[in-house]
């Protein structure tokens, strides 16, 4: 839980999940604007420049995250990138992760998840067009990737399976709908009429399996594993950490509950990647330095500054190999920094046990993948680091408290919004549809829940040692 200073506690605030009104209260939510996220939008199929010239139409496309969205606008005569935006999925407002998203709709509330979602979009894609002076009969094609739970809310399919064994999806092949069939609500209720003159057809991106889905066989497609011979690994790190281990004749897949320790999720002080938000951490003998996003006053800590804490409290042995807290800390917590109202930012030793279960989640289910695959370290041509996360965090520091082996460290490259790329890649390549459909065809789930190696790894890199 969180620690209120004194003056805190002086002043009123408490932790609202423990506290009960007994009459009517007025509630004031202190949280940074979301409009302050940091939204990583970059990947390989990113274009260099724009073109010269007008273009004779564009593409869009689109990757659905739980928490953000990012939309590139392509040009079909450059087949180069001419603007991407990033906004936050309103989704939010239903809870934070797929699951709670998934209950939300089972309770009543999917045609609400569903316009939710098409409205953002569809807000999105004419922001875009204006931003870039884009005409919306220009806009040819849109494709759209995302994980199993955001395609189902987006297409407005039942979620009563997904959530319960044996957690099966209604539909997660290729879906091609025009533009008008889609965003029906949302144009009849446009003032302005922009939707009205798109013509383009829309496509969601089909994924592999409930729990790895279009956001990964668009990323993999993006990494280009069905032309690859030697095996190649793709980790994308969230909430769920989502991996993928093969070449372009076989590809073992498979999810891991991380949990949400890597946005920033049940962390003491934890929150998104926004302003003011701690992100790189650097501890020698007890004299602490932090970095902030958008260098601004601290006031929280995002997921990569909470990787960077743990990293450097076991450098500096104040974290044990078994993640225990030094006992001068262990009670109050370590103090990394105050905010600008004097409050102290601190990470805890639940924080320290969020991290432990998260981090030997994903190197459990690394491991276990290269066993099922059969092949080595060694065998492993290049490791592709996807994700937002994946894109900022401290690969030494990553690899310095067990979360990916160092003998994989070299092979590591950050590749940033792989599902977008994915989707960029479907639209400017004429043999990208035959493409995904070969990888989602190669592809073998891997179940880690009913794999004795999965449990056994879990345990084992539970430690820093």
């Amino acid at each position: 839980k969180k620690v209120f200073s004194k003056q805190e506690l002086e002043e009123g605030w408490r932790l609202s999940c423990l506290s009960f009104p007994t009459e009517d209260v007025s509630v004031v939510v202190k949280s940074s604007d979301e409009s302050d996220f940091e939204i990583v939008s970059v990947h390989q199929q990113e274009g260099v420049k724009k073109a010269n010239g007008r273009e004779e139409g564009y593409w869009a496309g689109i990757d659905i995250g739980t928490t953000t969205i990012a939309i590139s606008l392509i040009g079909i005569t450059s087949k180069r990138i001419v603007h991407t935006i990033t906004i936050i999925n309103r989704q939010r407002a239903y809870g934070a992760d797929v699951v709670s998203r998934i209950q939300a709709s089972n309770e009543g509330k999917k045609q609400e998840l569903l316009e939710c979602i098409r409205q953002d979009l569809y807000q999105g894609i004419k922001q875009a067009a204006k931003e870039s002076h884009v005409l919306p009969q220009e806009i040819r094609r849109i494709a759209v990737a995302g994980n199993t739970t955001m395609g189902h809310l987006f297409m407005g399919y039942s979620c009563e399976t997904l959530g319960v064994y044996p957690f099966a999806p209604v539909d997660i092949s290729t879906a091609e709908y025009g533009f008008g069939e889609i965003f029906t609500k949302q144009i009849t209720e446009d003032a302005d009429a922009f939707g009205r003159e798109i013509k383009a057809m829309v496509v969601l991106l089909p994924g592999i399996s409930t729990f790895v889905g279009a956001d990964i066989s668009a990323g993999l497609l993006s990494c280009g594993f069905d032309g690859r011979k030697e095996p190649c690994l793709l980790i994308d790190l969230g909430t769920n950490g989502e991996m993928a281990i093969g070449n372009q004749d076989r590809i073992f897949v498979t999810s891991t509950a991380a949990g949400p320790a890597f946005e920033g999720g049940n962390i003491s002080c934890g929150m998104g990647s926004v302003q003011g938000a701690i992100c790189n951490v650097a501890i020698d003998k007890g004299r602490v330095e932090c970095k902030t996003i958008g260098e601004k006053p601290p006031v929280g800590l995002c997921g990569t500054g909470v990787i960077e804490t743990v990293h450097e409290l076991v450098k500096e042995e104040l974290v044990d190999e078994t993640g225990v807290l030094k006992e001068d800390y262990f009670e109050d917590g370590f103090e990394l920094a105050k905010t600008r109202e004097g409050g102290s930012i601190v990470f805890t030793q639940k924080d320290i046990r969020e991290i432990q279960l998260a981090k030997s989640a994903v190197r459990a289910g690394v491991e276990t993948l290269l066993r099922r695959y059969g092949i080595s370290y060694g065998e492993v041509h290049q490791v592709f680091l996807a994700g937002g996360f994946g894109y900022k965090v401290n690969l030494e520091k990553t690899v310095g408290i067990g979360m990916l082996p160092k003998e994989l460290k070299e092979k590591t490259v950050a590749v940033g919004n792989s599902s977008l790329g994915g989707a960029v890649m479907y639209l400017t390549q004429p043999d990208a549809r035959e493409r995904l459909a070969r990888i989602v065809e190669n592809a073998t789930e891997i179940e880690l829940s009913k794999d004795k190696d999965f449990h056994n790894f879990y345990t084992e890199y539970m430690f820093f040692a």
